[in-house]
């Protein structure tokens, strides 16, 4: 089985978190739903969880990072094109997310971010991996 991510992140609407999410065109696994929590799939092996803010303190002793004054994490997601960054780039922004960042073209490797409604960094990125 391969190994698989499931990242966790406090949010202040869950349903419109949920909602933005699904405007960047993921579902959520209703199994892993309730109104505490939405099980986000990115894909086959990685998830997102999207918990309310006491779900989260649940789980940690920490205080939740204020987003709009610190970056807890940056997440970042590859894509099969720089077309593909930039179309999900554009959902994040139509869906309410933020623009976070300007592209970056290295040429060999081209990225793009967003935040999310709750503040939380997306970076996409397109690399044009060598084939062996």
């Amino acid at each position: 089985m391969p190994t698989m991510m499931f990242v966790n992140l406090p949010v202040r609407d869950l349903q419109a978190s949920m909602r933005f999410y699904e405007g960047l065109g993921y579902k959520h696994n209703p199994q892993f739903t309730d109104e505490t929590a939405a099980c986000i799939v990115i894909s086959e092996t990685i998830y997102v969880m999207l918990l309310t803010h006491p779900k989260f303190a649940n789980f940690t002793p920490k205080a939740i990072a204020d987003t709009t004054k610190v970056t807890e994490v940056l997440l970042c997601l590859s894509c099969d094109s720089r077309e593909a960054v930039d179309g999900l780039v554009a959902k994040a922004l139509a869906a309410g997310g933020s623009k976070s960042q300007d592209p970056v073209d290295h040429g060999f490797m081209y990225q793009h971010s967003f935040q999310d409604p709750d503040g939380h960094m997306w970076e996409l990125v397109w690399m044009n991996m060598p084939t062996q």
